[in-house]
């Protein structure tokens, strides 16, 4: 459907990042990189200081701009909880999945901050699937601009 193109799906935990992007990666065709899949094959080097998840979030980017060079939809889904953390990432789409005021870490919670702006701001109504289905639209209309 779409090729070259960057997502970061991002919120607390629990929020409904992951369940959000099975949903939506169908309808892009897009390679997924799940945070805690890869902390779990990939950076098991890396704890949960603020030093680790801002170099967490420059290899997650770094893996979604191989997927994007070679022309593929890549979503990244993972809590990516402050501006330093978002731009080790890069640039990127932006859907950030705004349903729960606090996640089940409290550090995380302390740490979070909102980003500033998003492409797609994902709020406590609707399903997956109707989130999805914003999303996707909202990505083929940018992508049709002139």
């Amino acid at each position: 459907m779409t090729c070259g193109l960057k997502i970061l799906v991002m919120g607390l935990p629990g929020a409904g990042k992951t369940t959000l992007t099975k949903a939506l990666a169908p309808r892009l065709e897009a390679v997924v990189f799940n945070a805690d899949q890869v902390r779990a094959n990939l950076h098991r080097d890396l704890g949960f200081s603020h030093a680790d998840r801002v170099e967490h979030a420059r290899r997650m980017g770094w893996l979604c701009d191989r997927v994007v060079e070679a022309g593929h939809v890549a979503i990244a889904d993972f809590i990516c909880p402050t501006a330093e953390t978002r731009a080790a990432f890069g640039r990127a789409f932006v859907v950030f999945v705004d349903r729960v005021s606090a996640g089940r870490f409290e550090d995380t919670n302390r740490l979070f901050v909102a980003p500033d702006g998003c492409d797609v701001r994902v709020e406590a109504d609707g399903t997956p699937e109707h989130w999805a289905d914003i999303v996707a639209r909202k990505i083929a209309g940018a992508r049709v601009r002139p």
